[in-house]
């Protein structure tokens, strides 16, 4: 195996605030089982998912939007994505990008030495489509906040493409959650897609990825990153909570609904999205920065014929599609800093502010 016996990384020892993420220099270097490839990391880009999972917001018994801070109380019975108690000590990191270096007993040898990007999807390949059975690349299995990182070879696809790893690292849980979205909500050239928190990393890939389907896209953001969704592809670009959002719409687009909303806030404001889809639109959501819990009129939902789509578990072939998009040109990527990996503690604190458009990523 070309790899040291260890390396640096940052560990996740419980649930809490940012102490709870410690830098390691001597981790040991994992080696790959059977079918598994080691890569050597060369970017991991952040994510919601990593700073939820470490707070353990997730549990039912926080109903907070997300801070990124610790909370009184946490659930360690529900604490993750899926529902279930997550293993300490843990490596996060979902977005892993990086050059394989060894291959475990039966994993393809051409895959030696390519650049490879993750699928964070982790899958039992004998019932691929059964979302009971996944997992996720940095939750139930060490990620890519490390120099090192061991994962199944039918996880990773090597890559083609003059993009550096940071670059790279922005695009696997971000678009292929969008493109898992705007999937579920059918959403064509016959649309218009509202997109909230556009400037963010799912945000901004829901803009390019709703513009590859030839959709009308209308984005929410604050005034300061105006300018940068408009040049990710959005036709209109309002505030983040317009006061009077089909008014808005009327103003922008001559007409004041849409007929999808892609939602990854949530909140207060939620009501008021859901007042701005016409008769017979889709609501796709995958996400609740703002908060969790939301009012829920059962009248507008039925009586306006509207339809509902939680998405998470993308379908496998996402993936290798998001990967032929990067590789043809047909997305590009949002990278709004990197940081060395040992300043992860301020990567994530900047994550958290949300001062950013794109994503931020950690270089071992």
């Amino acid at each position: 195996m070309n790899a040291p016996a260890t390396m640096n990384a940052i560990v996740l020892e419980g649930h809490g605030g940012l102490d709870q993420l410690v830098w390691h220099e001597d981790w040991p270097v994992p080696v790959p089982g059977p079918g598994e490839v080691l890569i050597r990391v060369g970017a991991c880009g952040l994510n919601n998912t990593d700073v939820n999972t470490r707070s353990g917001w997730y549990s039912k018994t926080v109903s907070d939007a997300t801070t990124g801070g610790a909370y009184d109380e946490v659930d360690e019975s529900d604490p993750t994505w899926g529902g279930r108690p997550i293993t300490f000590p843990r490596i996060q990191g979902a977005d892993a990008v990086g050059v394989v270096v060894a291959v475990g007993d039966g994993a393809p040898e051409d895959l030696l030495q390519k650049r490879v990007m993750v699928d964070c999807w982790l899958r039992d390949w004998d019932d691929p489509f059964n979302r009971d059975k996944t997992g996720y690349f940095g939750s139930e299995c060490d990620g890519g906040y490390a120099q090192y990182a061991r994962v199944d070879a039918r996880n990773v696809a090597a890559i083609n493409s003059s993009l550096s790893d940071a670059e790279l690292a922005t695009f696997s849980c971000s678009y292929t959650t969008a493109e898992g979205m705007l999937s579920r909500a059918n959403v064509s050239e016959d649309d218009t897609v509202l997109v909230t928190g556009a400037s963010g990393g799912v945000g901004s890939a829901l803009v390019q990825l709703a513009k590859r389907r030839g959709a009308t896209v209308v984005g929410l953001a604050s005034p300061a990153k105006h300018d940068d969704v408009r040049a990710l592809g959005a036709d209109v670009v309002l505030e983040r909570a317009p006061g009077d959002l089909k008014a808005a719409l009327k103003t922008a687009i001559g007409k004041d609904t849409c007929s999808v909303v892609a939602d990854i806030v949530g909140g207060s404001y939620w009501g008021t999205l859901i007042d701005a889809l016409e008769r017979g639109g889709r609501y796709t959501c995958s996400g609740a920065i703002a908060g969790p819990m939301v009012e829920f009129d059962l009248r507008t939902f039925y009586l306006r014929d509207l339809t509902f789509t939680g998405s998470t578990v993308v379908e496998p072939h996402i993936f290798n599609d998001l990967v032929g998009y990067i590789e043809r040109g047909e997305v590009r990527p949002v990278l709004a800093a990197t940081y060395p990996l040992e300043e992860f503690h301020a990567a994530q604190t900047a994550f958290i502010e949300k001062r950013h458009t794109g994503n931020i990523v950690v270089l071992p």
